[in-house]
């Protein structure tokens, strides 16, 4: 069964809706030129599951979902948060979440897209390019750190380290925000692509060629940690990014 998430964190940064909007929809769009059939048609999400009517993924659509979706107050605090879900023939159920727009010194925010599947698996074409689709979450929002990862992964790891699920971490390939990218080692074992603002994308998987053991993933957080570049923002956060 495919269980893969990719996904982005970062601190207190105010936007307004439309911002949001913006940046959402950069990124539905650039996921549709990474793989159509996947990325294709996006629904309205009610209770986590995909409903109708089906969402454009223009700007102003986006930035009325988010208004509708959000009600409370305090919501210049609090931020926003909404999903949609992609269910298309011959491809994997895939989410887009995202909680952004707040200033709460104590609550990250985050992107996030996740695959589900009983017919497709990781050699899918769509999983083998997500260090690609975790560099455009990494350019479209802006993120301080990101990963791909499957659950027996993320487990180990965060059982390894006795991580919270807001810390930096590892995967099958992490994104570095440009200062945690200076402090990372320069030899570990996979490919490193430079992002805008400054970022790294290190691909474990080598471009979808190969699958990193376990041990190696813990080996890349060893590592990546000992350096420093996955050292968590501190708490109150006073800033979004490392």
């Amino acid at each position: 069964m495919l269980d893969v998430v990719v996904n982005g964190l970062w601190g207190p940064r105010r936007e307004t809706v439309r911002s949001i909007a913006e940046r959402w929809s950069g990124t539905l769009t650039a996921l549709s030129d990474i793989d159509g059939a996947t990325f294709d048609v996006w629904h309205e999400a009610e209770d986590d599951r995909a409903s109708d009517p089906v969402l454009e993924s223009s700007v102003s659509a986006l930035a009325e979902y988010i208004e509708r979706k959000n009600t409370g107050p305090d919501l210049d605090v609090v931020g926003y948060t909404t999903s949609l879900w992609a269910q298309n023939t011959a491809a994997a159920r895939v989410s887009s979440a995202i909680g952004a727009g707040g200033t709460s010194r104590y609550a990250s925010h985050y992107v996030a897209l996740a695959f589900v599947s009983r017919e497709v698996d990781e050699t899918a074409e769509v999983i083998r390019r997500a260090p690609e689709i975790l560099r455009v979450l990494a350019e479209h929002w802006e993120i301080d750190a990101g990963q791909v990862y499957g659950r027996p992964q993320y487990r180990a790891v965060a059982e390894r380290f006795g991580l919270q699920n807001s810390d930096p971490r590892c995967g099958r390939a992490v994104f570095l925000s440009a200062g945690r990218a200076a402090l990372a080692p320069e030899d570990l074992p996979g490919t490193y692509v430079r992002t805008a603002h400054g970022g790294l994308v290190i691909d474990l998987t080598r471009g979808g060629t190969d699958s990193p053991a376990i041990e190696t993933i813990i080996e890349a957080n060893t590592r990546l940690r000992a350096a420093g570049a996955l050292t968590p923002l501190p708490t109150p956060f006073d800033r979004d990014r490392f």
